[in-house]
């Protein structure tokens, strides 16, 4: 499924994430995009893949909700969403909670991908 407006991303990747669907969260993605993990850049959709992976090993669940969307000339958006990721019941872990930023662009075919994906914005 593809996301027809910025904040529709939001969706798809919290249901992709709590499916534990890597080729759905990776499929949200520009094929040169970067996504920061643990403060560094992962560019491309192979490495993208392997992170999500690494991450997704974990089970844990996701809540997301879009903070706003600022539009740029119809085809470029920056979303800001606030998340909340909690490990699975019975281990014992703590919630952590997050803004994200992102910045997402119209493909030819209408729908929106992420060109850059920051999970820990700066508060």
């Amino acid at each position: 499924m593809n996301a027809s407006e910025p904040a529709q991303i939001h969706v798809l990747f919290c249901e992709a994430f709590n499916a534990g669907d890597v080729d759905a969260l990776v499929a949200l993605y520009e094929a040169n995009a970067v996504l920061i993990v643990k403060g560094q850049p992962v560019t491309g959709l192979p490495a993208i893949r392997t992170a999500y992976q690494n991450i997704l090993a974990r089970r844990s669940r996701m809540a997301l909700s879009t903070r706003s969307v600022v539009m740029f000339d119809e085809s470029l958006a920056v979303l800001h969403g606030d998340w909340t990721v909690e490990g699975p019941a019975g281990e014992g872990g703590t919630a952590r909670h997050g803004l994200s930023t992102e910045v997402v662009r119209r493909q030819a075919d209408g729908s929106w991908k992420f060109v850059i994906d920051n999970p820990f914005t700066p508060r």
